[in-house]
């Protein structure tokens, strides 16, 4: 019976009835134990007979398994596995251990579970229902609450219960009903209906002390009416509402003959809630099936045909924590002996490993089998946990030392940096091996990266590879890649120095890729003039595909962003956006689409780099990367498309940015734009001058250093233009990048600036972006020259340019410029560019499918529903004009 939840119900209905028109919505359901959540989604499960219902529960004892708690919800429509995309179907197959096979990312298996729902969601709509979240292996929880943050335009509704506990439930991004106690009234009318003969004082106090929990009213009023019955005095109060529950529970338990307690144990010691294996395993500790006969009468357990569960997961636990330490050993081991064969190897060596009672080098072996598999599978966290238990039972310092920075390496791959900074710090304290302290280092240095610093993971990574140097060159190469590029994002340029000093030292195979790295990094440390043919070649080596490694090809592309080479990176950059979606390695993504916005920007194409940048950035957050959501949150501000969310949205970001100052400068480069094209030099001129002479002025940013003279120039202060314009003539000289240095000798040149005006026209070539700028300000100097016809020409084709690109503050300035010469250009109309309708996600949806991909082909490569691209098509169509798909095909020359 539930009773007293009106208000909750009708919330979670709402998200049942927007499933229903085709709307998917996503709660979670908190509260304490016993207070009504399995009662609630009880009821909410039976008012949804239209509904598919996908049902499943966190197993406290299971948490250790990889994909225990999803294979319990998705098994049985592993028939529908072949209609998703191959690396999808590939690796659901292999984390439900239905074939072999290695996931190349953690998070791939929640993009196939948000397909997989989708796809059940095309029959009828479904109700997904997960009841004891907090209790799921980390690998279903990561997958599940990746496809709730992801769906979209799906018929699904997805329900999380979760107990109050120590760990925190991520449910960031989620909607969350709390469950309270039941109101007075309604708390005596249940106690009234459980234990009518309760005295009005013993009554009274029961609901003083049972704050409205309904269990714990059920509970304590059965007891007390029982005891009161027997003429005994009442059950002690006082402490936790849970707590006072449990004594409930260890009342009754107490009451149950031995051999039935013991029965009891090897089920809750067992967590699978098969009656067959509890059975075995209970006749080699001498127990029958008869034995269970006292428990079930007394409603501690349920018997549903093949199946055995406790009424409530706190009987368990109490049965659990009740037993003596060599009763637990006895059931785990009776356990082990029940579980053989292949299918069972994990529950086995989890079950010895709890047996054990010292270390065991063959346990620890077990477990460290385990911990493969799960590698395989994909289950970072289990892989982690099965390490760090081997470790424990390991019977020597180095091995154990060994599979401790294993563990931790494991723990910072899952998202858990707490536990990897601590199982690295006790594995290098453990050893004397060079390999193992510098991998515990580094570990250490990539955690410090989210929780300290980048020039803290740069110093660590740096301390690391100066162990291995010798030892283990190419290892040394990886961490040094860290360091170099931590400290550029730290503009610690003397952390830059001594990682390449010690890159130097390195010794590699010649012409081997990771020399064509050493290579591209030791340019990085260099002057420009020395510097840019070697960091250019290392951009044609990776476009080439002789450079291996995700992270050095992302770093190849900003180097490439670095010399000027935009068309080369962008297309490098483009090309391992399209390998990572296709092999599913989501995590890597944003990191991808971070410098492919910013070369799209770079290149003129504004409405190509919001889309990268909302991509990842949706991406990141939906995948908690917190300090890659800053970093792409600089990268907006950097947009030019709307200047006052920039301008709102930057307080909050350069906070988060201030220890990352080469993200930070970006940030503040977008904000000196917005200012320069909307006329406020002066604003302008303050937030470029912190860009070009702060720490990141030699990375990306020596690009602003034409904005910047242009804001000294408009502010009245020729002497600060010339500043930062030797760096910048160095730079491309080098780079061949010359149009933009004559654009800033006709700012400085008063009189004699047509000449320069000319010269960077000539050299702008398809740079439309750049072009119109310097058509702007050219226009702007013929008009007060008064030649007024040449002054038109030049500002109407820089007002056809910037509208053209969505450079709308630009736009408005050429404009204002043409007014003044007695013009009335009309306003553009807002939806006249086809492009500026459409949301990023829309442009991202329509660029894909302009190329020929069908909607589930999109859907693979944006982790998005098939529906949900269907449903961004339908809303794009009549933005751009078109009815058909193949119309689009038309639209591929313009994005």
């Amino acid at each position: 019976m539930l009773i007293g939840r009106d208000r909750e119900r009708e919330r979670v209905g709402g998200v049942l009835e927007g499933a229903r028109s085709g709307r998917s919505g996503s709660v979670v359901i908190r509260g304490e134990a016993g207070i009504g959540k399995t009662s609630l989604i009880d009821r909410i499960a039976a008012d949804a007979e239209d509904m598919l219902l996908v049902r499943g529960a966190g197993v406290e004892s299971e948490t250790e398994l990889p994909f225990s708690g999803l294979h319990l919800m998705l098994y049985p429509y592993a028939d529908r596995f072949d209609a998703l995309p191959g690396q999808q179907a590939a690796a659901l197959r292999s984390a439900f251990g239905l074939a072999s096979g290695q996931v190349s990312d953690r998070f791939l298996i929640g993009a196939a579970t948000l397909t997989l729902l989708s796809e059940l969601a095309a029959d009828r709509p479904v109700l997904c229902l997960v009841d004891d979240a907090q209790w799921l292996d980390p690998a279903s929880l990561d997958a599940l609450l990746f496809a709730a943050r992801r769906l979209g335009a799906d018929p699904i509704a997805m329900i999380f219960t979760v107990r109050d506990a120590a760990v925190p439930f991520p449910d960031h991004g989620l909607d969350v009903v709390r469950l309270e106690g039941l109101d007075r009234a309604t708390a005596q009318d249940l106690v009234d209906a459980h234990a009518p003969g309760l005295t009005v004082p013993v009554r009274e106090r029961l609901l003083d002390e049972a704050g409205g929990n309904p269990l714990a009213l059920i509970e304590l009023a059965s007891a007390l009416q029982s005891q009161e019955a027997r003429h005994a005095g009442p059950l002690p109060v006082g402490g936790q509402v849970a707590g006072r529950v449990q004594e409930a529970f260890r009342h009754q338990l107490a009451q149950m003959p031995e051999a039935t307690r013991l029965l009891l144990l090897v089920v809750a010691a067992d967590g699978t809630a098969d009656l067959g294996v509890v059975l075995r395993a209970a006749e080699t500790l001498g127990l029958s099936a008869a034995d269970l006969g006292p428990a079930e009468e007394a409603r501690l357990v349920v018997l549903d045909g093949t199946e055995v569960r406790f009424r409530h997961p706190l009987i368990r636990a109490v049965t659990y924590q009740n037993a003596a330490h060599h009763q637990r050993i006895a059931a785990h081991g009776a356990l082990a002996r029940t579980l053989d064969g292949d299918e069972h190897a994990d529950r086995r060596a989890w079950h010895l490993a709890a047996a054990a009672t010292g270390p065991d080098e063959s346990v620890a072996a077990e477990l460290e089998r385990a911990a493969r598999r799960a590698g395989d599978r994909g289950g970072t966290a289990a892989v982690a946990a099965a390490y760090e238990r081997a470790a424990r039972l390991s019977t020597d310092a180095e091995g154990k030392a060994r599979r401790l920075v294993h563990a931790a390496r494991a723990a910072y791959d899952a998202g858990r940096p707490d536990s990897a900074t601590r199982l690295a710090e006790e594995a290098a304290h453990l050893t004397g091996d060079d390999a193992v302290i510098a991998e515990a280092t580094f570990v250490r240095a990539q955690v410090a990266y989210e929780r300290t610093s980048p020039a803290a993971d740069a110093e660590l990574a740096l301390e690391g590879a100066a162990l291995i140097v010798d030892g283990d060159p190419e290892q040394a190469v990886s961490m040094l890649t860290e360091a170099v590029w931590c400290a550029r994002d730290a503009g610690a340029h003397d952390l830059v120095g001594n990682a390449v000093e010690l890159l130097r030292k390195v010794r590699v195979p010649a012409g081997s890729a990771k020399a064509l790295v050493v290579g591209g990094l030791i340019a990085y440390g260099r002057p420009p003039a020395e510097g840019v043919p070697s960091m250019r070649a290392f951009v044609e080596a990776a476009r080439a595909g002789d450079v291996d490694g995700l992270v050095e090809r992302v770093i190849a592309g900003y180097l490439g962003l670095i010399t000027a080479d935009d068309r080369a990176a962008t297309a490098l950059l483009d090309d391992l956006a399209a390998e990572t979606r296709a092999q599913g390695a989501l995590g890597w993504l944003p990191y991808v689409l971070e410098p492919l916005a910013i070369g799209r920007l770079l290149l003129g194409d504004l409405h190509g780099a919001e889309s990268a940048a909302a991509e990842g950035l949706s991406l990141a957050a939906d995948l908690g990367m917190d300090m890659q959501v800053t970093a792409l949150q600089c990268v907006t501000v950097r947009m030019e498309s709307d200047a006052e969310r920039s301008r709102s949205l930057a307080p909050d970001v350069l906070r988060r940015a201030e220890l990352m100052p080469t993200n930070a400068a970006l940030a503040s480069w977008g904000l000196g734009l917005h200012d320069l094209a909307d006329g406020h030099a002066e604003s302008a001129l303050e937030h470029l001058d912190a860009v070009c002479s702060g720490p990141a002025r030699h990375d990306v940013m020596i690009r602003a250093v034409p904005d910047h003279a242009e804001a000294a120039v408009r502010a009245g202060r020729p002497d600060l233009a010339r500043t930062h314009l030797p760096a910048f003539e160095a730079w491309a000289a080098a780079t061949s990048f010359t149009a933009l240095v004559s654009r800033c000798r006709a700012l400085l040149a008063g009189d004699d600036a047509e000449e320069h005006y000319r010269t960077a026209l000539s050299l702008h070539g398809d740079r439309a972006y750049d072009a119109a700028r310097t058509r702007l300000l050219y226009g702007e100097w013929l008009r007060r020259r008064r030649r007024r016809t040449e002054a038109r020409a030049e500002l109407t084709s820089a007002l056809d340019a910037f509208d053209r690109l969505g450079a709308e503050r630009w736009a408005e300035r050429a404009r204002a410029e043409l007014e003044a010469l007695g013009d009335r250009p009309a306003a553009r109309a807002g939806d006249a560019d086809p492009l500026k309708r459409l949301t990023p996600q829309e442009l991202q949806v329509v660029r894909l499918a302009a190329t020929g991909l069908s909607n589930r082909e999109i859907a693979a490569q944006l982790y998005l529903s098939p529906r949900t691209v269907g449903h961004h098509l339908y809303k794009a169509y009549p933005k751009i004009g078109v009815t058909r798909r193949m119309e689009l095909a038309r639209l591929v020359s313009v994005i």
